[in-house]
């Protein structure tokens, strides 16, 4: 008897934000080629693209023309990846994921192995969140207080020290509840574009939003916590993350940490740079990506 096995189609758009270092971009990249893979790139507007451009000979990548200025922790990043959502939701490509990611991340799988794992998960919101009020205190600060991340003019600080004297504690408009934690998702174009829709549509969440530090841990978690698609979010977004050291940025890894790296369940690590990563990433071409 005759069986069949059918192999169910599938797409993914990984959406790389990065900012510098064009050739540690394309060595991930290149260690992601697979056929159902696309990579959108989008360079921060501050800085020059001619040095990335060399990365559209890979198959599939295109680079997001509407591109935004990004200050670090203010709302700028969101309104890149939004700018991007659309983007490449515009395109016309029907996708089953948005795979957002950064310059500074790596895959520790191999291509087919991730896009098995994603295909085991048509249907599902891939996303680390938690209740910000009672697992991520730390996160309440951050949209609680007033911060002017946006700007970079002289006595900033001051000011926000000013105002937060001053001014109540903030409040999430319409009563939503706090939910964040890493920034890197991935998506079904259908939620992500949910957020974009629902942020940019309403002035009260845009100017809260705008006054947070680091939105982009927050902004979907939270709005996705308060959507029809709620029920479809799994937590986990498959990063192997350090946060051992503590403060507002991971840990850089190096070929110390191979070793828990090997054992994890994750699809990708951050944060990895060169110099320091690069014994690291010869370790994972060599014996993880193999």
């Amino acid at each position: 008897m005759q069986t069949w096995n059918f192999k169910l189609l599938m797409r993914v758009a990984n959406l790389i934000l990065t900012y510098n270092d064009p050739e540690q971009t394309e060595r991930m990249i290149k260690n992601m080629v697979h056929e159902d893979f696309d990579f959108y790139i989008h360079v921060d507007k501050k800085s020059d693209i001619e040095p990335f451009l060399f990365i559209e000979a890979l198959p599939n990548v295109y680079f997001i023309k509407n591109r935004v200025k990004v200050t670090w922790a203010g709302f700028s990043t969101v309104k890149a990846i939004f700018s991007s959502i659309k983007e490449l939701v515009g395109s016309g490509v029907k996708y089953d994921f948005i795979n957002l990611m950064s310059g500074q991340d790596y895959p520790i799988k191999p291509a087919a192995l991730i896009a098995e794992v994603l295909r085991q998960n048509i249907g599902k919101e891939l996303i680390h969140l938690e209740d910000i009020r009672n697992e991520w205190q730390e996160g309440l600060i951050r949209m609680e207080n007033y911060f002017l991340a946006d700007y970079t003019f002289k006595g900033r600080y001051t000011i926000e020290k000013v105002i937060n004297f001053i001014m109540p504690k903030r409040k999430l408009p319409h009563n939503l509840h706090p939910y964040g934690r890493s920034m890197f998702w991935m998506l079904s174009p259908e939620a992500a574009m949910f957020v974009v829709k629902r942020v940019e549509k309403d002035r009260k969440l845009q100017k809260f939003f705008s006054l947070c530090w680091g939105t982009d841990e927050f902004v979907f978690h939270t709005i996705l916590m308060d959507s029809p698609f709620k029920e479809r979010i799994i937590n986990n977004n498959y990063r192997y993350i350090d946060w051992s050291r503590g403060g507002a940025h991971p840990k850089i890894l190096d070929e110390n940490d191979f070793a828990p790296i090997k054992q994890s369940e994750a699809l990708f690590i951050r944060k990895v740079k060169a110099p320091q990563s690069s014994r690291l990433m010869n370790l994972i071409d060599h014996k993880l990506l193999i």
